[in-house]
C-alpha cells in the first residue's frame, strides 16, 4: 500500500482576486508561508510514525502535535473554499444554508451578528466556525482555538473564518472588527451550500 503525505492544495482563485478585501500580499504570506507550515509539521510528524519500528518516540507528545498540525491544515483548506472574489460573493445566502440559518436563527442579521461576536471574541488564536449536527438537525456558530480545540466530534464544519493574526494583520493590523465585516464581502455561498448538501447526504456518526 502507497504511504501518502499532505499537499499544499493550489487556491481556486487568484492571488489578487480577494482585493480589496484581503490583499495580494496577505494571501501570499497566509497561504503559500503560514498553510505550507501545518503541511510540512504534519509531513514531519508522519515520518515519525513511519520510523516506529526503528526509533522511539513519545506517542501523547506526537500524537498532540498532529492534531494541531492536521487542523491547521483542513481548516485552511475549508477557509480557502468559502470564500472568493467579491463581485462573485458575498451577500445573503440562499439556498439550503439559508433555510438553516431562518429556522435556527430567524433572520440573517442575527447569524451574523453571533458569527461576527464569536470571530472577534476568540481568545489568542483559533476560528470561527459553523457547524452542523445531524442528530438534531441544528447548525451552531462555534470557536476553535489553535486547530484543535473545542472541536465536538461528528459536527460537520460548513464554513470558517481563520482569527489567527497571520490571516489579517499585514491589511488590518489589530483591527479585528475591519477583517471580519470585510470577510462577509467574500463568503462563497454556493461552496458552503455544497458542504452542507453533502453533510446531510453523508451516514450519520
Amino acid at each position: 500500500m502507497e504511504t501518502k503525505y499532505y499537499e499544499l492544495p493550489d487556491l481556486p482563485y487568484g492571488y489578487k482576486d480577494l482585493e480589496p478585501y484581503i490583499s495580494e500580499e496577505q494571501l501570499k504570506l497566509h497561504h503559500d508561508k503560514h498553510h505550507q507550515a501545518y503541511v510540512d509539521g504534519a509531513n514531519a510528524i508522519l515520518k515519525k510514525f513511519d520510523s516506529r519500528k526503528t526509533a522511539e518516540f513519545d506517542i501523547k507528545a506526537v500524537a498532540k502535535e498532529l492534531t494541531f498540525h492536521v487542523g491547521g491544515f483542513i481548516l485552511h483548506n475549508y477557509y480557502w473554499q468559502n470564500m472568493g472574489p467579491a463581485n462573485k460573493c458575498g451577500g445573503e445566502p440562499t439556498g439550503t444554508i439559508a433555510e438553516y440559518i431562518k429556522k435556527d436563527f430567524g433572520t440573517f442579521e442575527r447569524f451574523k451578528k453571533e458569527f461576527t461576536q464569536a470571530a472577534a471574541g476568540v481568545e489568542g488564536s483559533g476560528w470561527a466556525v459553523v457547524t452542523l449536527c445531524r442528530k438534531t438537525n441544528r447548525i451552531f456558530i462555534m470557536q476553535i482555538e489553535k486547530h484543535n480545540v473545542n472541536i465536538i466530534p461528528g459536527f460537520r464544519i460548513m464554513f470558517v473564518i481563520d482569527m489567527w493574526e497571520h490571516a489579517y494583520y499585514l491589511d488590518y493590523k489589530n483591527k479585528r472588527p475591519d477583517y471580519i465585516e470585510a470577510f462577509w464581502n467574500l463568503v462563497n455561498w454556493d461552496e458552503v451550500n455544497r458542504k452542507t448538501d453533502i453533510w446531510l447526504n453523508s451516514p450519520q456518526p
